[in-house]
């Protein structure tokens, strides 16, 4: 028998070919997993709606029932795995981390849950999520907070906090998230993870005509097992008509590249425009050395566009998204009184926008990628910050101010994401290294539109080169 430490230290893929040739069981592994989550979730409340260990066991050994008869159902074989919980898992509990859904269980599967459940995985509870997926950090009053996996005390990120800081704790071997803003990237930065925003369309989300702005995406520990995920989720879907018709076979490739003298552009704090907390900054620009010690060229890079403009359009966008998802819920008073003020705020935002602004809003959209196309015609990728801030006391609900500036709302703090969203690109957060309490920062790697397998490549050629997830893992796994 393996140790059950060495099963949950496996990465996915390791863990995969160990199922697959025999080396462990389904058994063995749902054993490992479940009883290192009862020891570690409780420091950090990552995992939520963890179902029955009997029900759970019983599922692990009909997966092995399965080997021995020569099926195997995927490269997820036996795994263990939690659901974020703003996704659909049919039986399970899909609160929204709010009070008025606790006890919502949904009666199907959301479609990339579907599909991870048919590459062999097993459900076993959902991850934690802020109310409403709103903010990016994980906190909410059905379950409490998510802590961060490096010091049990700071904000775990989010939305897909509870995600992040369950990969970095091994308590799952990979993990699903979505991301509106940052909600992939934010959280794996905060706990030393890789999350993917792909290319919208690139993974199913809805029946919307309309390309939408949230994305469903893969997180893992490193890159090669976030890409082998989203192998998983990727690809044309009937019922979502703006999904892309790929073979997501292709995310399962070998990841390894030449980048000698591929050009990196490093927007930086876009001449300071982003406030950023003091050693951020600073930190990000010396893990830059990663993209160099692969061959790149890393120059710094001025964009024509006002980012003041940009911000304006986000929060059109935002308004107007929001209002038409939970409007119905401010409109009824029992309701209302259940919806946190950052919400109420976000639909109220909304009441007075008109169809012209969210044209305008979508024409500004369009120059802002033209800006980019522009700097994509000197540039392969594009490099900032994932943050503007290391990860902050999980008790204050959002930072108030940045370098002295003053935060103008409760998402201000993670301006530095929506570039990355309004663009359509594919953009990975990658660790970049730690501050000097020994909490994580990242960087984002903005790829061009439909570069998806491109930009893990670069990826993981990066990751290669810096190692800072690959050989750091947090404190409570060694004591």
């Amino acid at each position: 028998m393996t140790d059950k430490t060495d099963i949950t230290s496996m990465t996915a893929t390791q863990l995969s070919r160990a199922v697959g040739t025999g080396a462990v069981s389904c058994k063995e592994v749902m054993s490992a997993y479940l009883d290192h989550i009862e020891l570690i979730n409780p420091a950090c409340n990552a995992i939520v709606s963890l179902q029955e260990t009997d029900s759970l066991m019983l599922q692990a050994m009909q997966r092995d029932r399965e080997l021995s008869k020569g099926v195997n159902r995927g490269w997820m074989h036996g795994f263990p795995i939690a659901i974020k919980d703003l996704a659909d898992a049919k039986g399970l509990k899909t609160t929204w981390g709010s009070p008025i859904f606790k006890d919502n269980v949904a009666s199907g599967d959301s479609i990339h849950v579907a599909r991870i459940k048919k590459a062999g995985a097993i459900i076993i509870g959902k991850t934690n999520v802020p109310e409403f997926g709103l903010g990016s950090h994980t906190y909410n009053p059905v379950f409490g907070p998510t802590l961060n996996a490096y010091d049990g005390r700071s904000s775990a990120g989010g939305s897909s906090g509870g995600a992040a800081a369950a990969l970095a704790l091994q308590m799952l071997p990979v993990a699903d998230g979505s991301d509106l803003m940052g909600s992939l990237r934010n959280p794996a930065a905060f706990n030393n993870v890789i999350g993917f925003r792909p290319t919208p369309g690139v993974v199913p989300l809805s029946d919307s005509f309309i390309e939408e702005l949230p994305c469903n995406g893969p997180m893992g520990r490193n890159v090669q097992d976030t890409a082998m995920l989203l192998s998983t989720m990727a690809g044309y879907h009937p019922s979502s008509p703006s999904s892309l018709a790929l073979d997501p076979q292709q995310f399962s490739r070998p990841l390894a590249k030449d980048f000698k003298h591929v050009k990196i552009g490093w927007l930086g704090d876009f001449n300071s425009y982003l406030p950023m907390e003091k050693g951020l900054l600073s930190l990000c620009e010396k893990a830059l050395q990663g993209f160099r010690d692969n061959g790149c060229i890393v120059d710094q890079l001025t964009l024509d566009y006002s980012m003041e403009e940009l911000w304006q359009t986000w929060l059109t966008f935002r308004h107007w998204l929001v209002r038409s998802r939970t409007l119905p819920l401010y409109q009824n008073p029992k309701t209302r009184a259940l919806l946190k003020p950052e919400l109420i705020w976000e639909i109220e935002g909304g009441e007075n926008i008109s169809g012209d602004q969210v044209a305008a809003a979508s024409m500004a959209r369009g120059k802002w990628y033209a800006a980019l196309q522009k700097a994509f015609s000197t540039y392969d990728y594009l490099v900032l910050p994932t943050a503007q801030v290391f990860p902050f006391n999980a008790s204050i609900h959002w930072p108030k101010e940045i370098a002295g500036r003053r935060m103008d709302t409760y998402h201000r703090w993670m301006e530095v994401v929506i570039p990355g969203t309004l663009s359509g690109c594919p953009v990975v957060n990658v660790p970049a290294g730690f501050a000097a309490n020994g909490l994580p920062m990242g960087l984002q790697i903005i790829g061009k539109r439909y570069g998806d397998f491109a930009t893990l490549q670069m990826a993981y050629a990066y990751e290669q080169a810096s190692r800072w997830n690959l050989d750091r893992h947090p404190p409570i796994l060694s004591s």
